[in-house]
């Protein structure tokens, strides 16, 4: 038995519809990716010409490699933590300055089944966006995804991560 495809139909259409869009732009992006493992990253990669757009992926699932990799300040992790609008944009900058992308986009969060708080329950994701030489404040998101399973939390935060790469 062949797969003609690894993700789900509509994660597939979705991708399908982001690469285009942004071939048209001209553009590039990169992602920098915890909950979501690389879901989105290869998302973008079942695409049949996607290295016209994507750039690059980076999976920074511990806070070490939030930091080592993406230049994450300690004290934003430790002020705000690493599920955070300002985690998520620090993420999103970091992978836009070590990339050639034009636009980065950053997911994290609680998928589960465990490690939720009261402040931030399991399903909480943030996102943010950066597009290169754009200044004033960031484009981020905090969303809370029904506690299903963390296989669901995980699809639906990577919909709406390439949601946000739609030109």
């Amino acid at each position: 038995m062949t797969l003609e495809t690894l993700l789900p139909d509509d994660i597939e259409d979705l991708a399908r519809r982001v690469i285009e869009a942004n071939m048209a732009e001209g553009r590039k992006v990169a992602i920098a990716e915890s909950c979501t493992g690389g879901l989105v990253s290869a998302a973008l990669t079942e695409i049949p010409g996607s290295s016209a757009v994507f750039d690059r992926g980076f999976v920074t699932y511990s806070n070490e490699a939030k930091m080592e990799t993406l230049g994450v300040p300690l004290d934003i992790i430790e002020t705000f933590g690493a599920v955070s609008v300002a985690c998520a944009w620090a993420m999103a900058k970091g992978a836009l300055a070590r990339s050639e992308a034009d636009v980065a986009i950053a997911i994290s969060g609680v998928a589960g089944p465990t490690g939720g708080t009261k402040l931030k329950p399991v399903g909480t994701v943030v996102f943010a966006r950066v597009k290169r030489g754009e200044e004033g404040e960031p484009e981020g998101e905090l969303r809370k995804f029904d506690p299903t399973s963390r296989a669901d939390i995980r699809r639906q935060a990577t919909v709406c991560a390439l949601e946000l790469l739609m030109p």
